[in-house]
């Protein structure tokens, strides 16, 4: 009786020869095969002087989608629309001035004190994600004295679409070859051609990115899960925790962003990170006790 043909087995057989052969300079070839080189445009197209970046048209992506997202929320909680349009004003200049002046005063001091006027060329580039989370609870605080709004119930509800606005931010970091780590042997090291370098590095923009994308589908699949009747301040906790914890790891792996980091313990994105955690911490076992206090009154 014939035997059936096994390619598995006849590929098995064939990678045994190689190793026994040529031993580890097998594993290292095929690790140079895996590795991504990574020189991509960070310009769409441009006429004259006027040029279409990837990272504005990501960032700009972010408010795009979280402005369909958002409305249907809205739309299940029977708010008008105009509300939310009210609502992306202040978010758009929360977020914008937050992520700059974050920049400005956690990274560079020094230099923006000196040079003021510099702070409002944002153009040159230079925003903190941490202090765009400072902008947001700002601008959503200031929102909602003026709407009359709760502050909690408003907050949970823009955390949905901020984890996402997280991922297309750093796929713009990606497409602008910045804020890479370290080096890395991994198979998945990326050679950032465009900065000169010659060794893989660990992606953690697609580390934070897909973190952040994971983080924003659960939180979504709560509210929708319970039609937005979920513990109130659980969404806005359950991000500080999970974004910032993720970004407090990625930075083990990250290179400094500014020259003074070399000589910190822990850099300054991951200084940052913990008064989050920790706020996103004392927020939860206080929504949670709220709400358990809500239900023994009933």
């Amino acid at each position: 009786m014939n035997e059936k043909p096994n390619p598995q087995g006849a590929v098995l057989r064939f990678i045994i020869i190689l190793f026994s052969t040529f031993g580890s300079n097998v594993i290292l070839f095929l690790m140079h095969l895996l590795i991504v080189p990574w020189d991509v445009n960070p310009e769409i197209f441009r006429v004259g002087s006027f040029a279409v970046r990837w990272y504005g048209l990501l960032f700009a992506s972010s408010f795009l989608f979280g402005y369909i997202i958002m409305n249907k929320i809205f739309k299940n909680e029977n708010l008008e629309e105009a509300v939310l349009d009210r609502l992306t004003i202040y978010m758009a200049i929360g977020v914008v001035a937050g992520a700059r002046l974050g920049h400005c005063l956690f990274y560079e001091p020094s230099y923006y004190l000196q040079h003021p006027l510099e702070i409002l060329m944002i153009w040159h580039g230079g925003l903190a994600s941490h202090g765009a989370a400072v902008g947001i609870l700002l601008a959503v605080w200031l929102f909602t004295k003026k709407e009359k709004k709760d502050y909690l119930w408003v907050l949970d509800r823009v955390a949905i679409v901020v984890a996402l606005s997280g991922f297309f931010i750093r796929m713009g970091n990606l497409m602008n070859s910045e804020i890479y780590g370290v080096e890395t042997t991994l198979p998945w090291g990326f050679v950032f051609l465009r900065n000169h370098e010659v060794a893989p590095k660990h992606p953690t923009q697609i580390y934070e990115g897909l973190a952040y994308l994971a983080i924003f589908i659960l939180l979504y699949v709560i509210y929708w899960r319970k039609k937005g009747e979920h513990i109130q301040g659980l969404l806005i906790s359950l991000i500080c925790i999970l974004i910032f914890t993720a970004r407090f790891f990625i930075e083990f792996v990250k290179e400094d962003q500014v020259a003074f980091e070399s000589t910190m313990k822990m850099n300054m994105g991951q200084l940052l990170s913990i008064p989050f955690i920790l706020l996103g911490l004392a927020g939860l076992i206080w929504s949670i006790k709220r709400n358990k206090r809500a239900v023994i009154k009933r």
